[in-house]
């Protein structure tokens, strides 16, 4: 069940007029008076003798008494409760009790209390009551309304539980404001998908990523397309800024701007400067000491961006397993930097789902514990490096080291959403597992083609090279191998054991290794993610060249720079093994 509470209003009689009109796309039916401040009070859905303006009389009886001066501006109070689809049709009686528990929960008339605000709630449709009520009290008081959505969200957790409906997750406050009905009711007249502020809120997101600096984030906002509005003080200091789409306009045919702070709390310019000055900063190793890390290779292109991307996201998984609270809520933030990157420059298979997990884990990226800031550095750059170099190819090592980013980007979602459950953050898990199950079938799509070329190396292998990784699989993981054995990504294992083993490493200890360094179990393809880990952690190219010497279409001849300076092999001097 979900309250919202709207913006508070002047005219009692034009939110009477809704209420009991056809509505827009005249979806209202049968609009009636479930239940109202006083039993006795008139319906003008049942009774046609009585007429709105006499409704908004006895409504408004209490504002009307006191002098002019002293009337709220904005005094009429609304809130629709619905329930969610899943749930059954209830009755006027069980939606009447419900009315009733809603303005004791708010503060509009508290159970008991014979002098609370005028109220009335209406129904005109099975899934769905309107709750109207004036902010004056007939003692001639204003109400107190301190935190009334916050309640009214704990109230209805506490009605679910009473008539058995769907538990909707609860709240903490930090989700980004959702788009109200009349926007929603614009988007459909316009032929879009989502309304402006869901579009500007992405566009904004993917903006951000990895950028470093003030002129470089409105530089990509003013690329997208986006109508930019800056707040400027005297002095000339930047305070704010606006953005708008340049075909969403109001009735007086001007740009709708929207400020960042009301896409998301994380989008206002303060918090959009606390990256920029994290990156003007010396960057200093993570254990304090004040001495700089080394430069990493500069990236030479889309797969090498990816490798280097994949190597940080595995670095945050560790933090998110290991971490205290500020650094975990610091990595999963910039882990939604990455996935707006990642979908940004992503080929056209994969793009449609790359969006929706970013999109989706978006509320996954913020709770009340802040992010502390310097432990996100190399997924932030990770993200400015997949910008920066460019679309990818949906074909060659573009494509492989994509499936390996993404094969390594679910673990992390999967990694964030256990994070939220244990913090009891339900709605942040449940966005969390969302973007997981949009990975997966990004995935899907873009593993295809690398996977099939290793596969069929692998079906190439002499028969004795077969069995000797298949008799490796069975002594290093003796519980997963008949399974493994019987997946369709085995013949990929197989070359990329082969693969291991001609690099100079030993295939068992980084079989072992890359086995330990996750959970498996939510994996649909164990094979799959075993060649990704073990193509990564042993600097091998991740879609190789073919028998005759060539290398496959879109892919570099040789591996790029690896981001570590120790060999994959050392248990003890490499930062990815688990321990």
């Amino acid at each position: 069940m979900i309250p919202s509470i709207h913006k508070r209003g002047s005219k009692t009689i034009g939110l009477l007029r809704y209420l009991y009109g056809p509505g827009t796309h005249e979806e209202h039916i049968d609009p009636h008076l479930v239940a109202a401040f006083d039993p006795l009070t008139p319906d003008p859905g049942r009774d046609p003798d009585v007429t709105f303006g006499q409704f908004q009389r006895l409504l408004n009886q209490p504002v009307n008494a006191l002098l002019a001066g002293r009337r709220p501006k904005k005094h009429v109070w609304h809130m629709s409760v619905r329930a969610s689809p899943e749930d059954p049709i209830l009755s006027d009686e069980d939606w009447a009790a419900i009315a009733r528990r809603m303005v004791a929960a708010t503060g509009i008339a508290p159970e008991g209390d014979d002098a609370a605000c005028r109220w009335a709630a209406v129904r005109h449709a099975d899934d769905h009551i309107h709750i109207i009520a004036t902010l004056v009290r007939d003692d001639g008081r204003r109400p107190r309304l301190h935190n009334e959505a916050r309640r009214a969200q704990a109230e209805c957790r506490r009605i679910e539980a009473d008539y058995g409906l769907r538990r909707v997750a609860s709240g903490d406050g930090t989700a980004a404001k959702r788009p109200t009905s009349a926007e929603r009711r614009k988007a459909e007249r316009q032929g879009r998908e989502r309304t402006a502020r869901e579009e500007l809120r992405e566009t904004v997101r993917r903006a951000v990523a990895g950028a470093t600096s003030e002129e470089e984030f409105f530089d990509r906002l003013a690329a997208a397309g986006l109508l930019i509005r800056k707040r400027v003080a005297p002095s000339g200091d930047l305070l704010g800024y606006k953005v708008a789409l340049p075909g969403d306009r109001n009735g007086e045919k001007e740009p709708v701007f929207y400020a960042g702070s009301t896409l998301a709390p994380d989008l206002s310019l303060p918090r959009v400067r606390e990256r920029w000055a994290l990156h003007a900063e010396t960057v200093a190793s993570a254990d304090g000491s004040g001495r700089e890390q080394p430069v990493l290779p500069e990236v030479t292109g889309p797969a090498f961006a990816r490798r280097r991307a994949t190597a940080a996201t595995w670095q945050a998984l560790l933090v998110i397993d290991q971490g205290d609270d500020g650094a975990a809520a610091a990595q999963i933030a910039a882990a939604g930097e990455v996935l707006d990157a990642l979908a940004k420059t992503s080929a056209a298979h994969t793009r449609k789902e790359l969006r929706e997990a970013a999109f989706m884990f978006e509320r996954a990226s913020r709770s009340y514990i802040r992010a502390v800031r310097g432990h996100d550095r190399a997924l932030r750059q990770a993200a400015r490096d997949l910008v920066h170099s460019g679309p990818a190819l949906g074909r060659g090592e573009d494509g492989a080291t994509t499936a390996m980013l993404i094969d390594m980007a679910f673990f992390l979602a999967m990694a964030a959403a256990n994070w939220h459950a244990k913090k009891r953050h339900s709605q942040q898990a449940q966005a969390a597992r969302q973007a997981a199950e949009h990975l997966r079938a990004a995935y899907q799509a873009a593993a295809g083609e690398p996977m099939a070329a290793l596969g069929q190396r692998g079906r190439r292998l002499a028969p004795r090279v077969r069995q000797r990784q298949a008799t490796l699989l069975q002594q290093v993981l003796p519980d997963l191998a008949e399974r493994i054995l019987a997946e369709a990504g085995w013949a990929a294992l197989a070359t990329t054991l082969d693969d291991v083993r001609k690099a100079g490493h030993d295939p068992a200890v980084l079989l072992t290794d890359a086995a330990r360094r996750r959970e498996l179990d939510t994996a649909t393809s164990i094979s799959d993610v075993l060649v990704w880990r073990l193509r990564r952690s042993a600097h091998l190219l991740a879609l190789p060249a073919s028998p005759d010497g060539t290398a496959a279409r879109g892919s570099r001849r040789t591996a790029p720079p690896a981001p570590v300076t120790q060999p994959a092999t050392s248990a003890v001097n490499d930062p990815s093994r688990r321990r």
